[in-house]
């Protein structure tokens, strides 16, 4: 069994997408990052950094195994499975390389886009400028290469594509109005948008995000300074 440690946030659903893809029984636990669940010494344990997602593996050889970084829970899971990953060669490098990419680029960059459009208020143009104007760069990027290839690291889906596809498709739902180069194309006329229609026509992925929809955040009761501590702000905030 596989204990998932989560919130309703597109890095989980990567996670979702891949156990369900790969049928592996888990047991979804909700963790409340608005009341801080995730700064506790036992979320700690688990995870040094206080971030979901997390798994832990309770039939790992050697015992209960821990995992935090959805990129890492992902090759964790592959591997573990001889799924979504080649064992070796160019093949796995494709995988790898896009992966990285997803985490080390389209993912941090995403998370700050989003802070500074949703959260962070006026006097931060700059900013929301940078953050913006980066994500169109890698929008641009996915564009080129899913022009020339139908899943991201070539011919074959595989873990690079469950690790984009989530913030794709929350850019698209939440703010494709006013930031229109985020809305895909109902019509399939980007390769961005033909490949999410692609992924989407995964019976697994459908049913992750369907089951992740279910998970609701906790920020509507999320006190001010529940939020300053999540934020990093205010009383919370470096001096």
């Amino acid at each position: 069994m596989i204990d998932l440690y989560a919130s309703p946030t597109p890095n989980v659903l990567k996670v979702r997408i891949m156990l369900e893809e790969v049928g592996l029984p888990y047991r979804l636990l909700p963790i409340n990052v608005w009341k801080g669940d995730q700064f506790t010494d036992a979320f700690k344990a688990l995870n040094p950094n206080s971030k979901v997602p997390v798994i832990v593996d309770a039939d790992a050889e050697g015992g209960p195994c821990p995992v935090f970084e959805s990129a890492a829970i992902l090759i964790y899971l592959a591997e573990k499975t001889g799924r979504f990953l080649p064992a070796a060669g160019r093949a796995r490098t494709q995988v790898l390389q896009w992966l990285l990419f997803q985490a080390a680029n389209q993912g941090p960059a995403s998370g700050q886009l989003v802070h500074f459009q949703r959260y962070a208020g006026p006097g931060n143009d700059y900013s929301l400028s940078r953050y913006k104007t980066e994500v169109k760069r890698l929008y641009d990027v996915l564009e080129g290469r899913l022009s020339g290839t139908p899943y991201l690291a070539g011919e074959d889906y595989s873990i690079a594509d469950m690790a984009a596809l989530p913030w794709v498709l929350l850019f698209d739902r939440m703010f494709s109005e006013a930031i229109p180069f985020l809305k895909l194309d109902g019509d399939g006329g980007t390769a961005l948008a033909r490949w999410v229609s692609r992924c989407r026509q995964r019976p697994a992925v459908e049913r992750a995000i369907a089951l992740h929809a279910e998970l609701k955040s906790d920020m509507p009761t999320a006190t001010e300074d529940d939020r300053d501590r999540f934020f990093g702000r205010g009383a919370y905030a470096a001096r």
